[in-house]
């Protein structure tokens, strides 16, 4: 299954684009995958980004005891979180909203999340999640490209590396309004992998317009265009025959790309021509929905029409270090609708089956009171969840300890959920790797395993 390339084979490659082979680009010694590693359960990925870190324990962690011993001191040492103040008081902030148990499984879901904790039997949350990094710069970098510190590819660029695109026609990974902060482009970029391979935008820091598109993409062709771009990539050829400049190939396959997206990208963006009760599901048409509802329906729209990584941004930032009620109330109300309509139209569509939805941010928060009424990061332990793509629903994986603190049972660090995102889609972590500056990178590092016990 696994091939290595010498350089003058990869340079090759290279100028067979998408679809001649599963990958592309130069590479040293590369272990590439001619295809996937086994049977897939996932097809794509719909990746939907909570940026700034939801509780945990206001969320789908129902943790009664904090409840019960609000406002006391923590029993035990609490992390060496960023405050300082909120170390030393320690005191115990229970959760404002109420939970209960929802479908035939019994998960619990807070008020928060109403519309979204009706699909719970489709869902598999994770409660034990651990990561890497205290500040958001570290962990979001860290959810999205495997590294806290240092410059990585990102998962979608990841993906596409290894599978290529699914639609010759639209790009294998798409980035709809990624945020600005914390890592801006490195968290859909490519990094040392192909250019070609970096996220395609559109939108940007969690907003939409009601009219969006991918820039400077224009649906009318004629003859003229077609010589110009022919002309100009003759020039670029010619002068990546001369120096082998990686950059300059990924500027032929962009291009490329993007001359074919002009025929079929316009049509998948214009979502005018949802009948209006699909609109209605996604919350699209009211005020506090509606951008994000246009977002999830241009999810599932990518995603139907062959996109394999979609990642998806909140408009709010879940950062409430103070007014924890007020932030997470209306972060919650902008998104949950939205949620539950997508999950519920890839599921009316027979999409859900083969359609990965990862739903989380990059920490939880800590069940510990800063301020007068806010919550501090803890990546030490939080929750994220899995929907539809070969994951078990109705499941809850992993505890934390009685307060919502610490992961304490079937931890789950974020390489493992990496790890097992890959396997989902037929790729097995440890052999999708590139080499890069003497040694072979992969995605997980040198860690991660597949969290077996949530496949379906």
């Amino acid at each position: 299954m696994n091939m290595q390339l010498t350089r003058r084979e990869a340079l090759g490659s290279a100028a067979c684009g998408f679809g001649a082979l599963a990958f592309g680009g130069i590479a040293t010694a590369a272990t590439l995958p001619r295809g996937m590693h086994h049977a897939p359960r996932a097809k794509r990925v719909i990746f939907l980004f909570m940026h700034g870190g939801p509780s945990q324990v206001d969320t789908f962690d129902y943790k009664p005891k904090l409840n019960a011993q609000n406002g006391q001191r923590l029993p035990f040492a609490p992390a060496k979180n960023l405050d300082p103040s909120s170390t030393s008081q320690a005191k115990l902030l229970g959760s404002p909203w109420k939970f209960a148990q929802h479908g035939q499984a019994g998960l619990w879901g807070s008020e928060l999340f109403p519309e979204v904790s009706r699909h719970l039997d489709d869902i598999c949350v994770i409660r034990s999640m651990q990561s890497k990094g205290q500040s958001h710069g570290q962990a979001v970098c860290m959810i999205h490209t495997g590294a806290d510190n240092f410059v990585r590819p990102s998962m979608g660029a990841w993906v596409s590396y290894g599978l290529g695109a699914a639609n010759a026609n639209l790009p294998a990974f798409v980035s709809i309004s990624p945020p600005a902060t914390h890592g801006g482009p490195r968290n859909y970029g490519a990094a040392f992998l192909p250019a070609a391979h970096q996220g395609t935008t559109v939108g940007r820091s969690g907003k939409l317009g009601k009219e969006a598109g991918f820039r400077f993409l224009d649906s009318s062709i004629d003859g003229d265009d077609e010589r110009r771009l022919g002309l100009l990539q003759a020039m670029n050829r010619d002068h990546f025959k001369r120096t082998r400049h990686a950059p300059v190939e990924g500027m032929i396959k962009s291009m490329e790309l993007a001359f074919r997206m002009q025929q079929e990208a316009p049509s998948v963006m214009d979502i005018s021509n949802e009948p209006d009760h699909i609109k209605k599901l996604y919350g699209i048409g009211h005020q506090t929905t509606d951008n994000y509802g246009r977002q999830c329906l241009l999810a599932r729209r990518f995603a139907e029409a062959g996109v394999r990584y979609i990642q998806v941004s909140t408009p709010n930032v879940w950062d409430q270090h103070s007014n924890l009620i007020k932030g997470h109330t209306a972060n919650a109300a902008a998104v949950d609708r939205p949620i539950a309509g997508l999950l519920a139209d890839l599921k009316q569509r027979g999409m859900l089956d083969d359609t990965l939805v990862v739903w989380g941010g990059e920490f939880g928060r800590t069940p510990i009171v800063q301020g007068s009424n806010g919550r501090d990061h803890n990546p030490q332990g939080f929750t994220m969840w899995l929907s539809g793509g070969g994951v078990k629903g109705g499941l809850a994986h992993g505890e934390t300890d009685e307060y919502g603190y610490y992961a304490v049972k079937d931890k789950v660090h974020m390489h493992d959920l990496h790890a097992t995102i890959l396997h989902l889609l037929g790729i097995d972590h440890l052999r999708l790797t590139y080499r890069y500056a003497g040694r072979d990178f992969r995605l997980t590092d040198v860690y991660g395993e597949v969290v077996t016990d949530i496949l379906a």
